[in-house]
């Protein structure tokens, strides 16, 4: 009988156990998910804009089981330091531009060559469509969570630019990866931060920026330059990645909720990125009446033959990579058509 009663114990302290190992399991899966998501531009740029709306959704879609805490203006990982901050998990994710380290990103780098993109939405899509496509092993250590670009980029001048020839010899401020392009235009490059040149366009000594246009409400860059003049070259192109090991880490549900926004946010971060230009311009007619300009159709035309050197240059250069270089770049151009027609301006 006491053997009886031993045996009938054993068994309910079985149960007990196990039962309290499922109430830890579930306890465990109930508990919330904690990620650090860093970015490097100022609150309120479109980069970090999109940023919020996503831990938003994310939290939104997982019914609070993920929380993201947002890291904006370089305050968690510096803007260079990035995508290495990701990999080795000072950060969980982090949104970065791949044109910050010339040569590394070469697969994506050929979204931000002076083919003509004439929106973010194209550009974006292109850029998205792009690294589906060729899964680069540049991003081999981490998970892709969104890709998108920079509006095209213009010349925001003092005086008018009806013309190519109008460019020749002018000097305006240009962030490095835009240097080539605008040297091919005519225009002589001038690297300076962008906080000194407001001050640099008063002085005489820039004439105007070439940056994407919505730096003309942001920054205030109306105040100074009266004119736009559309060119649209080259842009920047930038992907939202995760640490490799806290993607594993992830429940399957969660994954999928990431995976399910993956092209969602991407398409919503351009439209936002357009939507933003357009009003940046109407704000500065309003504002400042300031005035956009069209080159005529014979310039238009030529700025594809004046950009080719720089296309080749790349071509050249990534194919040494062991890249199918010339296939990625006609690929860029295919994307390029296929999504002027799917946002018809």
């Amino acid at each position: 009988m006491k053997r009886e009663r031993l045996i009938a114990l054993s068994i309910i302290v079985f149960f007990m156990c196990g039962f309290t190992a499922v109430l830890s399991g579930v306890a465990r899966s109930q508990a919330t998910i904690h990620l650090n998501y860093a970015n490097f531009p100022p609150e309120g740029t479109f980069p970090c804009v999109q940023m919020e709306r996503w831990a938003k959704e994310v939290e939104k879609r997982t019914t609070g089981k993920v929380k993201v805490h947002t890291f904006p203006g370089g305050t968690l990982v510096s803007a260079k330091n990035m995508f290495d901050g990701v990999q080795s998990g000072i950060t969980d994710i982090g949104n970065f531009a791949m044109s910050y380290q010339p040569g590394r990103f070469l697969v994506s780098e050929a979204i931000s060559l002076p083919v003509g993109f004439p929106s973010s939405k194209v550009a974006s899509m292109a850029l998205y469509d792009l690294l589906e496509k060729y899964n680069p092993k540049e991003f081999e250590g981490v998970k892709i969570l969104a890709a998108f670009t920079s509006p095209p980029s213009s010349f925001m001048t003092k005086t008018p630019v009806r013309t190519l020839k109008d460019l020749k010899g002018m000097e305006v401020r240009v962030s490095g990866t835009l240097a080539d392009a605008v040297q091919a235009l005519g225009a002589t490059p001038v690297a300076m931060p962008q906080s000194d040149t407001p001050e640099a366009i008063q002085k005489g000594v820039v004439k105007g920026i070439v940056s994407s246009i919505e730096v003309l409400k942001d920054f205030n860059f109306a105040a100074y330059c009266p004119y736009t003049t559309i060119v649209n070259i080259a842009l920047t192109d930038f992907t939202v990645v995760m640490n490799k090991t806290k993607w594993n880490s992830l429940p399957p549900d969660v994954k999928k909720v990431f995976d399910d926004l993956k092209r969602e946010q991407s398409e919503w971060t351009a439209k936002y990125v357009d939507d933003h230009v357009t009003e940046a311009v109407a704000w500065s007619k309003q504002k400042y009446n300031h005035q956009v300009l069209q080159l005529p159709a014979s310039d238009k035309a030529e700025i594809p033959k004046l950009m080719k050197p720089i296309i080749d240059e790349y071509i050249k250069r990534a194919k040494s990579e062991g890249l199918p270089s010339a296939e990625i770049v006609k690929d860029v151009y295919a994307l390029k058509a296929k999504y002027e027609k799917v946002y018809k301006e």
